[in-house]
């Protein structure tokens, strides 16, 4: 299964990865909630148009560093942001308490990842 680290991660992270444009399109839409992250990529914008619940949204750069962190609530666009590579999104409140914030490198574990819906 994948997941997700950072230093202040006390566990690793269960990660959900959507990789292809179907499932990229899709990301959280239509779901309740979430047991750990998504990871879009490539992605540089998204929006919660059609979204059931807020989310939390990390923006990484080429490196898997923040570069910001916002709360959206459903019905939003998100600026698309010409440096991110990929995003990774969770339940509103989830990133903070993962210590996901600016300048936090994340690291990946994606043996034998899930993938979201193609």
């Amino acid at each position: 299964m994948a997941s997700f680290t950072t230093p202040l991660t006390p566990e690793p992270v269960p990660l959900e990865l959507a990789e292809s444009s179907r499932a990229r399109r899709r990301g959280l839409l239509g779901r309740d909630g979430i047991e750990g992250a998504l990871l879009l990529k490539p992605a540089s914008s998204i929006h919660t148009f059609g979204m059931r619940f807020a989310i939390d949204v990390a923006y990484l750069d080429a490196n898997a560093r923040v570069r910001t962190v916002r709360t959206m609530r459903p019905g939003r666009v998100g600026l698309p942001r010409p440096w991110v590579r990929s995003i990774l999104e969770a339940e509103a409140g989830a990133l903070e308490r993962w210590g996901v914030r600016r300048g936090v490198r994340l690291s990946f574990d994606t043996d034998d990842a899930p993938q979201a819906d193609r």
